[in-house]
């Protein structure tokens, strides 16, 4: 008996290039920080991050994080993109990618003593920013409370970004 039936439909769409997406990503948060503080000094560390933990750098030059900010900027940022599989239920497993990206910027932003953040988007979703719940953001903005070692709020970025400066600055 031969088959009949055209399975190409059914065959998965080739992935696109993480590292492309994840690029694109940092600078369209690059351009939205540049035009919410009207500067031009966001943009991509050289190397997305890893340059200042794989180069021997003198302090003053190292770069921690996914972006160069303003010299007075209160915080690391680490930007993460796609990451589908990740869900609701990663937020109890402690040792998922999501509590990584936490991690590594915890650990980026100790070395540059900023605070962290943590800017993510999955496919087709609203952009969110994780920060430790210390931070004074406006009382009306909606969160999300989240712990493992330590709490921390997770936010719509479009909402936080609307915080006043000096929540931003020192």
């Amino acid at each position: 008996m031969e088959d009949e039936f055209d399975i190409s439909k059914l065959k998965k769409k080739r992935r696109g290039n993480s590292r492309t997406k994840g690029n694109t990503f940092e600078r369209s948060i690059c351009k939205l920080l540049n035009d919410r503080f009207k500067t031009t000094e966001f943009s991509r560390s050289p190397g997305s991050g890893a340059f200042a933990t794989t180069h021997s750098l003198p302090e003053h030059l190292k770069i921690y994080g996914d972006l160069i900010t303003p010299e007075n900027f209160k915080f690391c940022i680490e930007c993460k993109k796609g990451y589908n599989h990740l869900n609701l239920y990663s937020l109890y497993n402690y040792s998922s990618e999501f509590w990584k990206f936490i991690e590594q910027c915890e650990k980026d932003s100790k070395k540059c003593k900023r605070i962290p953040l943590v800017i993510f988007k999955q496919d087709r979703q609203p952009t969110l920013a994780i920060i430790p719940d210390t931070v004074d953001v406006l009382d009306d903005i909606k969160y999300i409370e989240i712990r493992n070692r330590k709490p921390y709020r997770m936010y719509l970025f479009e909402e936080l970004i609307k915080c006043w400066d000096s929540m931003w600055f020192k």
